[in-house]
């Protein structure tokens, strides 16, 4: 073998051995789009406690927090860390939502590197405890009395928040104030402190406040009702026909990363998706399994876009893309 092809072949080998070798070497920056207490900063934050519980990595993962530009901010973030195998993003629905809605969102999820997906997540429509409303027929029917005087509170406008709002303001025919904020927690705030009258909440967000008599959930945004709510009716069977608004949640990472390192993240999130403690997370969060490797994340990608452009048209959302 001539000595210039040995050579090469002995590179190309090395180099294949340190990308299959890839640990990473300091913490891991985990950017997501919401404020604390936000749904993806309690799963983000979950997970890396749960990582570290179960030793699944050699460094830490660190929460970052980049709300901002109606969930923009965070993916164009990570699409400047191009080539950063130490840095990894939680996605939720509106990076999907937010480019074929907005266009101001130049960055899509195309656009990163897809790793996994964790779950598939219902919701439930909540007031506060002491609030007059005991279904949802009783607040539509009162928004219907003083339309736009009544208030959501929610994230961005392409949020599940606003696009369960605006389906259900066309099945009833009743009109209602969105508010938007950048995280959960203040979303929650507004509610409990009486500046807003309802919201979507994800059963996470929800739970301490459910337990503790603070909130009172009118209906669930699910296909059935969950086994911590049996005595709460779904959207159907609360009298309003509109689709149980998927939402969905996992991780991506920045554009530029070898397929090695793709490998190695998607290892992480599969052993960590087969242990005790993501399996009673699961449980007590309430959340459907939606595990996916990377392969199928991306397939996915398409048919979520396809079947939430179709929602929002129908709920009247202007579609740029």
């Amino acid at each position: 073998m001539a000595p210039k092809i040995a050579f090469l072949i002995a590179l190309s080998l090395a180099g294949s051995a340190f990308a299959q070798g890839f640990k990473p070497t300091r913490p891991i920056e985990v950017v997501v789009h919401t404020g604390p207490g936000g749904g993806s900063d309690l799963l983000a934050r979950s997970v890396a406690a749960m990582i570290e519980k179960e030793k699944l990595l050699p460094v830490r993962m660190q929460v970052v927090n980049k709300a901002g530009g109606g969930g923009a901010l965070a993916p164009a973030y990570l699409a400047e860390k191009a080539g950063d195998p130490h840095t990894l993003g939680f996605f939720t629905g509106v990076w999907l939502t937010n480019p074929i809605t907005t266009d101001s969102a130049k960055v899509t999820l195309k656009d990163l590197t897809p790793i996994a997906r964790l779950v598939l997540e219902p919701a439930l429509i909540a007031v506060k405890a002491d609030a007059p409303f005991k279904t949802l027929a009783d607040f539509t029917a009162a928004a219907k009395e003083k339309p736009g005087q009544l208030k959501q509170s929610g994230g961005s406008v392409t949020s599940r928040d606003n696009v369960v709002r605006q389906l259900l303001q066309r099945s009833s025919g009743a009109r209602w104030a969105f508010i938007s904020f950048p995280g959960g927690g203040e979303r929650i705030a507004a509610l409990l402190g009486g500046h807003v009258n309802m919201m979507v909440i994800e059963p996470a967000e929800a739970g301490e406040h459910i337990r503790a008599g603070n909130m009172r959930v009118l209906a669930q945004v699910a296909d059935r009702r969950l086994s911590a709510f049996p005595n709460v009716p779904t959207l159907k069977e609360a009298g309003f026909d509109v689709p149980a608004v998927p939402q969905v949640r996992g991780v991506v990472a920045p554009p530029g990363i070898p397929a090695a390192n793709v490998a190695y993240w998607e290892d992480v999130f599969r052993r960590l998706t087969r242990t005790a403690s993501w399996k009673k997370y699961l449980d007590d969060n309430q959340f459907e399994d939606g595990y996916q490797n990377s392969a199928d994340l991306a397939k996915f990608y398409d048919d979520f876009t396809g079947t939430m452009r179709g929602i929002l048209q129908e709920a009247g959302v202007k579609i740029v893309r």
